[in-house]
């Protein structure tokens, strides 16, 4: 099976994407000179262009991609070629007004954005494959394609008459039959009962609230519809072209798509990394996503996306002050990218991203940003042939799940303040701040390779996944888990006694008898800490030790946080400081040590392979302490005692032999 490493060859790919569509042809030369200036290696074709290969039903015009494929080969520039097909053009919308999605309140979306099309559409379906299908016989031996990218940020949902009748086959597939699904459902309540598969429909716009093992079920079918339509179009270019790797980009972290799922279908994980400049926390969420597409890929990933500057879709859109581009470009290679590319090569003039930021922007090729795009990719030449395809070990895990995650999101919960990711990023960021090195992982995984597995919230849990915590635990690994875990089996069924027996035993808990989810604003007092967001009346069956109990309140002496040997409850979540103290004290029992001891604040060490980078994410220098001599790759100096960190400063170290 080919690999991201049959792209790089050796080195870190470094480029975006392309719309030269968008340009006068005679632009295109200098956009070729320009990305060699830059060290540009691998560019991306073809994202948007369905209506310019196909502009009436059947027809093909391939002449202007011939000419920019033969380009870029003859500028030693890869191609990433993109089935276009993410955006049918107008005609489809037109002439199969059936290809259109539907809200959950029926109402159709309409051609004019991109995204506009019903993933169980037959006819979209049939010519989203003829189009493939030309354009990998097509271009399947020229020498400049290096990996095929199909569709584009997968996130179309639809309510459709046509969807209803694909989610009829998909529940026939899962539950067999409709007294079955009833039973999984809970119909009984409200008098949902259904008598035969016609009846049901998607989880459209109801009079009240809509049942949630029916919406948990179409969330399901949504991931898995669209993933029909990636295999599609993954197998047509695999037959074409096996020796070429596969990607499609994932949105980071989002609902509509198991992305665990997902990658067990690609040659390359690949994804879209977007935080906000503005964002205190911002080179801590660059590090979960990359941590979890590491994960995901079990080794080497792409950023296939990314701003060079602002965006043009938040409220307010902020740039990327000068350095930051740099530093979470390299932070990215640091937690295993193999590719760092961005939305997109030159600025666009028209359309609705006139206003996203670009390598090359308005400004042009004396403007800041296209230096530091110029300064980036010197230094991942630099570095490219030492970092290229090395690992990034982690001993201890993060749990994440979309079944939970969809679960947890039902409408009736007992508190709309507690978002599923937030807890995962509160958890990832006490250990980010401790320097402590995380990937991520299913629940039904084998955890073994983990001295410390963390599950910050997995409401639905499956029997399997249920046995592998405790089994992972009771083999001596060590296990901190937060709030509302376990409450839920596989549809969404409250397990009897408020939390899986399984779980209540391993944790010293006999009864989970009130959640008391917190208001807004209000926290909780335990011993040695403060709690937010949420509370719960536990007993425990006097076989744990109470780490923590609540003061004042209801909760008076009941216990916040439970340890029964290297299991460890947590019943709310505790302020910042305070989670990061927590679980750093687990994990030196657990014998996890940061990376780097003792660093200043905002600096991140992250080892891959044998080098180790050093990322100050502060506006001022920080000065590191390290023994020994190592030699900074992007700079040619050998440092003896310690390193300089200037303003959003980066060194890359191999040590020096004595």
């Amino acid at each position: 099976m080919p690999s991201l490493h049959d792209a790089t060859r050796g080195r870190v790919l470094f480029g975006g994407d392309y719309n030269p569509e968008q340009w006068p042809e005679e632009v295109w030369a200098d956009d070729v000179r320009l990305m060699k200036e830059a060290g540009v290696t691998s560019v991306t074709l073809g994202v948007f262009s369905w209506a310019m290969i196909e502009p009436r039903p059947g027809a093909r015009e391939f002449g202007w991609l011939d000419r920019l494929m033969d380009l870029m080969h003859a500028g030693g520039i890869g191609v990433v070629l993109a089935t276009p097909t993410s955006s049918p053009p107008p005609w489809m919308g037109a002439l199969h007004p059936e290809t259109l999605p539907r809200t959950e309140e029926g109402t159709v979306v309409t051609y004019g954005s991109r995204q506009h099309f019903c993933p169980s559409s037959p006819v979209y379906r049939r010519y989203a494959a003829a189009l493939t299908e030309d354009l990998a016989a097509r271009y399947a031996d020229h020498p400049a394609l290096t990996m095929w990218h199909i569709n584009n940020e997968y996130c179309t949902h639809c309510w459709c008459d046509g969807t209803a009748d694909h989610f009829r086959r998909w529940l026939a597939a899962r539950h067999r039959t409709v007294a079955a699904l009833n039973e999984a459902w809970g119909t009984a309540f409200w008098s949902q009962r259904y008598d035969t598969w016609s009846e049901i429909l998607p989880p459209r716009r109801v009079q009240y609230l809509r049942n949630p093992a029916h919406e948990l079920d179409f969330k399901r079918f949504t991931s898995d519809a669209l993933l029909e339509c990636y295999t599609a179009e993954r197998d047509i270019v695999a037959r074409h072209t096996p020796h070429i790797p596969v990607t499609t980009n994932f949105m980071p972290l989002w609902e509509g798509q198991d992305a665990w799922a997902w990658a067990e279908h690609e040659d390359v994980v690949s994804v879209d990394v977007y935080p906000d400049p503005k964002d205190p926390r911002g080179g801590q969420y660059n590090a979960m996503l990359a941590d979890m597409t590491r994960s995901q890929a079990c080794g080497p990933w792409m950023v296939m996306e990314q701003a060079a500057g602002s965006v043009n879709w938040r409220e307010v859109n902020h740039p990327k002050p000068a350095g930051l581009n740099r530093l979470w470009s390299l932070q990215a290679v640091a937690r295993g990218a193999d590719a760092v590319c961005y939305f997109q090569w030159r600025q666009s003039r028209q359309g609705s991203e006139k206003f996203h930021s670009a390598m090359l922007s308005h400004a042009g090729e004396h403007g800041r940003t296209f230096a530091e795009v110029k300064r980036i990719g010197a230094e991942l030449a630099l570095i490219g042939a030492e970092v290229s395809g090395k690992e990034v070990t982690a001993e201890v895990a993060v749990l994440h799940d979309w079944d939970a995650w969809w679960g947890a999101a039902q409408q009736d919960r007992p508190s709309s303040l507690v978002a599923y990711t937030e807890l995962v990023q509160a958890w990832h960021a006490a250990l980010w701040e401790g320097g402590i090195a995380t990937g991520f992982a299913r629940p039904e995984a084998d955890l073994s390779g983990y001295r410390m597995v963390l599950v910050p919230q997995l409401y639905l849990l499956s029997d399997a996944a249920i046995d592998n915590l405790v089994a992972y635990a009771r083999g001596g690994g060590t296990l901190v888990c937060g709030f509302f875990t376990g409450v839920a089996d596989p549809d969404g069924r409250v397990r009897p006694g408020g939390m899986d027996s399984r779980l209540r035993a391993l944790f010293g808990i006999r009864t989970v008898h009130e959640w008391w989810p917190l208001e807004a604003g209000a926290t909780v007092e335990c011993d040695g800490l403060r709690g937010t967001l949420w509370s719960e009346e536990l007993e425990p069956d006097g076989s744990a030790e109470t780490v923590s109990a609540y003061r004042g309140g209801e909760l008076d002496g009941l216990p916040a946080v439970l340890r029964k040997g290297t299991a460890t409850y947590l019943s709310t979540l505790p302020e910042p400081g305070a989670l990061r103290d927590l679980l750093g004290r687990r994990a030196a029992e657990a014998g996890v040590r940061p990376v780097v001891e003792g660093l200043p604040t905002g600096v991140e060490a992250v080892r891959r392979g044998e080098l180790l980078f050093l990322l100050n994410h502060g506006r001022s220098p920080a000065g590191v302490k390290l023994p020994g001599r190592r030699l900074d790759l992007l700079t040619g100096t050998e440092t003896d005692g310690g390193v300089e960190l200037g303003r959003f400063g980066v060194a890359v170290l191999r040590d020096v032999p004595a």
